[in-house]
């Protein structure tokens, strides 16, 4: 059976974010710990499940995600100075703290502090990896039908269709 819309797919990989040519390791899924994901429903990163549509098991890729077909390029908009008297309670982060954090409509997010002053802390909301060009290198483990369960609840239940959530 070949990737297609609606199939579990099981993977290792490794990732590497590359830039002027020089791969850094960020990590990996082993054969202990596969990733397993239902393919075509936007659970993965479009330019990634476009790269191993049509594979079967056993099949192995390597290919690059530019930036902007991955996380993007970083938005300076999404870099934010918080007043400091925001951490009041809590205390001030250190510079490289992920804070979580909300809006006022509830949406839920994590924000990287980036810079501490006496009057500010300066956030950086963009995803982690925005701004870096993605390496993986994958090695299709299984691919099978999902079942209806894992279809009505747009996720996949593991490699043999039968994990709880």
């Amino acid at each position: 059976m070949t990737i297609a819309p609606n199939n579990v797919v099981t993977l290792t990989y490794k990732l590497h974010t590359v830039e002027n040519g020089e791969k850094t390791f960020v990590e990996e899924a082993g054969k202990d710990n596969p990733l397993d994901f239902l393919f075509g429903v936007g659970m993965m990163l479009p330019k990634f499940e476009e790269n191993i549509a049509g594979l079967k098991a056993g099949d192995t890729i390597d290919f690059e995600l530019a930036a902007a077909d991955a996380y993007g390029e970083v938005n300076e908009q999404a870099i934010t100075s918080l007043p400091v008297n925001m951490f009041d309670e809590a205390g001030i982060p250190a510079v490289g703290q992920i804070l979580p954090l909300q809006d006022n409509q509830g949406n839920q997010f994590r924000g990287k502090v980036t810079e501490v002053s006496p009057e500010v802390v300066v956030v950086d909301l963009n995803h982690p990896m925005a701004g870096h060009n993605l390496h993986f290198a994958i090695e299709v483990l299984s691919v099978r039908e999902a079942t209806p369960d894992e279809l009505s609840h747009g996720h996949s239940h593991g490699p043999d269709g039968t994990h709880e959530h």
